[in-house]
């Protein structure tokens, strides 16, 4: 399902071999935290959420088509096209009731675990302003262009797992669950490099600064086809509360300049 997502965004974005005379164009960054869904501490803990949040920064380059008159007005008026290259680096330990309480040999074991994932994206969405349309926003400085993405992309990561206690694979530095083989793996952890694909939803707004300036924030998810993105990934057919695949949430600053041909 990755994959085709993938193949049908990356098409319409090559619909940029279109003359530029029927397209309007933007460049800009994004940057911002990016909170790490992972297998590092308690799922929907705030500690955890914000103790494993990381950094992220892009790219951007958006086309529209309000330009053009190939008759759909309406997909010229509210749609752009967007493509991205970012990098998100997001440092990892364990939070929450797993560490907490009475002292124990597996809770030592778990707070001395640490990790480190960097993420290099590239891939491409579809904004959608169900709101506004392209030229409305254009002609006033001050307003603002609400909208929606969808898109995927593909990611080469870094990852790695390691343990103050000393090298993690033996049972007096590694935690009970992380030394039984899990998903081709010889453990339940991994220190490794791969490429992985992934979707990505999101809302966020322009605001109008000036004639060929914006300013965005927008709230993403991006959830990946794997579970190794963070260096852990327990047998899941043992550990149940393991289901859920790695994803990240990233909130995103930037900015965007119109480009005039």
């Amino acid at each position: 399902m990755f994959k085709q997502i993938a193949l049908t965004l990356f098409t319409l974005f090559g619909i940029s071999t279109v003359s530029n005379a029927q397209l309007a164009y933007e460049i800009g960054f994004i940057a911002g935290p990016v909170a790490f869904q992972s297998d590092y501490g308690q799922r929907h803990d705030q500690s955890t959420n914000v103790g494993n949040t990381g950094f992220g920064i892009g790219a951007v380059h958006w086309i529209n088509f309000s330009s053009a008159a190939n008759g759909n007005e309406y997909f010229n008026e509210h749609f752009k096209v967007r493509s991205e290259l970012s990098f998100s680096h997001t440092n990892f330990q364990h939070f929450g009731k797993w560490i907490e309480g009475k002292p124990s040999a597996g809770k030592e074991k778990l707070k001395a675990m640490s990790g480190k994932t960097s993420l290099l994206n590239i891939g491409a969405q579809l904004n959608f302003s169900p709101f506004t349309t392209i030229h409305e926003f254009e002609k006033y400085v001050g307003s603002f262009y609400p909208y929606l993405s969808i898109g995927a992309m593909a990611s080469y990561y870094n990852t790695s797992a390691n343990s103050s206690l000393g090298p993690l694979g033996t049972p007096a530095t590694t935690f009970d669950k992380y030394l039984v083989p899990s998903d081709d793996h010889q453990y339940g952890f991994a220190t490794e490099s791969g490429i992985t694909f992934s979707v990505l939803l999101g809302v966020g707004v322009q605001y109008k600064l000036d004639e060929m300036n914006d300013l965005l924030f927008e709230v993403r998810y991006q959830g990946f086809d794997s579970d190794w993105i963070d260096g852990l990934n327990p047998n899941r057919d043992i550990y149940k509360e393991n289901k859920s695949r790695d994803s990240q949430v990233w909130f995103n600053f930037g900015y965007s300049h119109y480009l005039e041909f």
